[in-house]
């Protein structure tokens, strides 16, 4: 069976030296390349190679003497982690790579979480120990208080094949039945090996390893571990399922739709999500072999298909993941007045179907590209990929906060839209939803007061596109949407009808409602002598952040908090000034909270809500064949549905 093995780390932490060692030593490659040589296997992209760091996720087949392993190599700077998630919704095993000299680092925490959100097991390799100033035993103790302390040695197993009483006692915390068979004395060697198996593969134990990627030190073990512990097993004979997690194009335009499949078998000729199969590739570095068939559990790309995009899921109904990697900062593109602007976003769409976190917009109003980043190392690959795919030069505005709007308690909105011969009535329950659920939505309508069909037309609407606030015009989020009532006519109601209605009554309420801004956040970790715990801590209030007790640690002290990614984002360049290198700085994206000068943003941007294209909160109505408008302070009373609300009994669900 073929199992997805995923290599995850800060970058600069050694991840790719370890890919290229692991390529060796299974006969893929005649000699591990180097990122300072910008040889590596999987590096292969110009941009890597130039900045020497993995901005692309790209995979690699490794054949050991037991089976077959697909190997995804993922980028470690914090500017692609949402590359690097992708990547975690389809690995079956995870590897983290941590430096023995810089320890725990703001990537590496992100990773972890990320990992053990979807469940993943996870190996940990401590690397670098050939470098001055390597400490094995402080990464181990950082992962156990940081990470979990459900780990146990891995080297030591192998290097002797047999269970060691401290590592027997740490799986016996884990399972009743072994914990008898230790109080007992019962140490029946294979029923622990066993056991211990199933614990790491369900993500109950993670094995640790130790050595040096560049000096080829701890890497066989990992082999070893990899071909004893890991045990995917696939379902192909049920319907084909397949997640698309990368999308690319080849050297001649054509788009390369990358999925895992898995359940299920897909050949040339079928069909996949309506269009007929051309070409299956299965892909090993920048190579690829054409194959005919592909089963449950491998990572393969279609050739040609236009209708899936990343997240989604093919076949069967399952269910397309979501994300957590969000970004923070909004860019606008600048390019020459004799550029072509259907040209220059045709470029950008090309690169958002690729990396679907930029979410690029048209603004048609103003005649402009804009697009969401990470950080600004993310702005520079994009600028170099555009110069060198695309023979454009684009420059970017300097990076501004993305911001994010909310309510603070429960308001209903009418939409009302009957203009001559048209019409669609809409009603519909905002609620403020929990911190980071963005919008859901529940259908409340009874079938006799709106046909089943409008209802799902009410739905698909709402989550037809990204919807704006009114306070800045930006994203709305953590709000609950109820269809409660709604009205349709036999003859009058047409296409977009129901657009119309349902984007007037989200708007009008949002008029009524108490509005919230809210902007993202850094979580920070910051180790520092204690002779500077005091500068530390002014400099995050300083910076609106709230912070926890310092902890003292023998001559350091551990700073946490939450701060504001507005006023923190550049903190590291000064914190690495005072410091002179000798303290440490974590920050890793916490999602939004409440803006802590939001009426200094909302001047700044100055969005004027009666002049958006978009969204109208007043309503539309039809008298004796002429139409007019309704100011949402009035529109509840000219309604043609009830406006009480409905109780839950009466309500349809």
């Amino acid at each position: 069976m073929t199992s997805t093995v995923g290599l995850f780390a800060h970058v600069d932490a050694g991840k790719t030296t370890f890919a290229e060692q692991l390529l060796f030593l299974t006969n893929r490659i005649d000699q591990p390349g180097r990122v300072d040589h910008q040889n590596t296997y999987l590096d292969h992209h110009p941009v890597e190679r130039d900045r020497g760091i993995t901005v692309f996720s790209e995979q690699a087949l490794l054949q050991t003497r037991k089976r077959m392993y697909q190997l995804i190599d993922t980028p470690g700077h914090v500017d692609f982690s949402a590359e690097m998630e992708r990547m975690i919704h389809v690995i079956d095993y995870g590897i983290i790579i941590i430096s023995a000299v810089e320890g725990i680092q703001g990537h590496t925490e992100t990773v972890w979480q990320l990992m053990k959100k979807q469940g993943k097991p996870v190996f940990f390799f401590i690397n670098k120990l050939d470098r001055e100033g390597a400490n094995k035993e402080n990464v181990i103790k950082e992962i156990e208080k940081d990470f979990t302390s459900s780990i146990l040695d891995a080297m030591e197993f192998f290097q002797t094949d047999y269970l060691t009483e401290k590592t027997m006692e740490k799986i016996a915390e884990h399972d009743d039945l072994l914990l008898e068979h230790y109080l007992d004395g019962n140490m029946d060697e294979q029923l622990w090996k066993t056991k211990m198996a199933e614990m790491i593969q369900t993500g109950t134990i993670f094995p640790y390893f130790y050595g040096s990627a560049l000096q080829n030190v701890g890497i066989d073990a990992v082999l070893q571990a990899l071909d004893t512990w890991t045990n995917t097993a696939w379902n192909d004979s049920d319907p084909f399922t397949g997640t698309v997690y990368k999308i690319r194009h080849d050297k001649n335009s054509r788009r390369l739709t990358f999925l895992k499949a898995i359940q299920g078998q897909l050949a040339v000729r079928d069909q996949l999500n309506g269009e007929k199969i051309n070409e299956l590739r299965v892909y090993d570095g920048d190579k690829f072999q054409v194959v005919d068939k592909v089963a449950a559990g491998q990572l393969f790309a279609v050739v040609g298909n236009s209708s899936l995009s990343i997240g989604d899921t093919a076949g069967n109904g399952a269910k397309s993941p979501s994300y957590s990697m969000i970004p923070t900062m909004r860019v606008k593109a600048e390019y020459a007045e004799n550029e072509n602007d259907r040209e220059i976003l045709q470029l950008f769409e090309l690169l958002d179907a690729e990396d679907p976190s930029l979410k690029v917009e048209w603004n048609s109003e103003l005649k402009e590209i804009h697009f969401h980043i990470l950080g600004v190392i993310q702005l520079e690959v994009l600028k170099q990929i555009i110069t060198e795919r695309f023979n454009k030069s684009v420059e970017f505005t300097p990076p501004e906060i993305l911001y994010k709007e909310t309510i603070n308690h429960t308001v209903t909105g009418y939409g009302h839209f009957e203009p001559l011969r048209h019409y669609a009535e809409v009603h519909l329950q905002l609620e403020p939803g929990r911190r980071g659920t963005g919008i859901t939505f529940e259908n409340r309508c009874h079938v006799d007061d709106l046909p089943l069909n409008y209802q799902r037309l009410v739905q698909q609407h709402i989550f037809e596109r990204t919807h704006t606030g009114i306070l800045t015009g930006s994203p709305l989020t953590d709000i609950h949407i109820s269809l409660i009532n709604g009205r349709a006519h036999e003859k009058h109601t047409s296409g977009g009808d129901f657009r119309e209605a349902a984007y007037r009554a989200l708007r009008q309420g949002l008029e009524q409602a108490e509005k919230k801004l809210l902007e993202p956040f850094y979580e920070v970790k910051i180790k520092v002598e204690s002779h500077l715990v005091g500068r530390v801590m002014a400099d995050i209030e300083k910076a609106n952040g709230r912070l926890e007790i310092p902890v003292t640690e023998g001559e350091t002290a551990l700073i946490t908090g939450k701060v504001p990614v507005s006023t923190f984002r550049d903190y590291p360049v000064t914190f690495a000034s005072f410091t002179k290198g000798k303290g440490s700085l974590q920050m890793r994206y916490a999602g939004y909270d409440e803006c802590h000068n939001p009426d200094e943003v909302a001047e700044r941007i100055a969005y004027e809500k009666n002049r958006d294209p978009i969204y109208r909160s007043s309503s539309v109505f039809c008298s004796k064949g002429e139409s007019y408008s309704v100011p949402w302070q009035e529109a509840k009373e000219h309604m043609h549905a009830n406006t009480e609300m409905k109780t839950e009994s009466q309500s349809f669900k």
